[in-house]
């Protein structure tokens, strides 16, 4: 494998939908829908997709509760996830790294 070999990436992160997710997420125990599409500026419909398709590789879960009688989505990182999230950040850093663009 060279330092080049894009095949390393995840594709499933690698979706600019879902590495927005993922990025968010790893910096917080665990967020709300309606945060995460407003912090990556997307619509109820397409994080839907994308979270499911998260979910399915059980990247992260999701908890839906009342508060009231108000719906609430809480989504957050299993560990699977940040080691996923962890190794896609690594090997991206690699690439840069190697083409003398990290630190810039």
């Amino acid at each position: 494998m060279s330092e080049f070999d894009h095949t390393q990436l995840d594709d499933l992160i690698h979706s600019r939908i879902r590495l927005a997710v993922m990025a968010v997420l790893a910096g917080v125990e665990k967020a709300e829908f309606t945060f995460i599409r407003d912090k990556i500026k997307t619509t109820d419909g397409n994080l839907s997709t994308h979270l499911r398709k998260l979910e399915d590789k059980q990247y992260i879960t999701i908890q839906k509760k009342f508060e009231g009688r108000k719906p609430v989505t809480e989504v957050s990182l299993t560990d699977l996830g940040r080691k996923a999230f962890s190794a896609y950040l690594s090997h991206l850093e690699t690439m840069l790294g190697t083409a003398g663009l990290a630190g810039r």
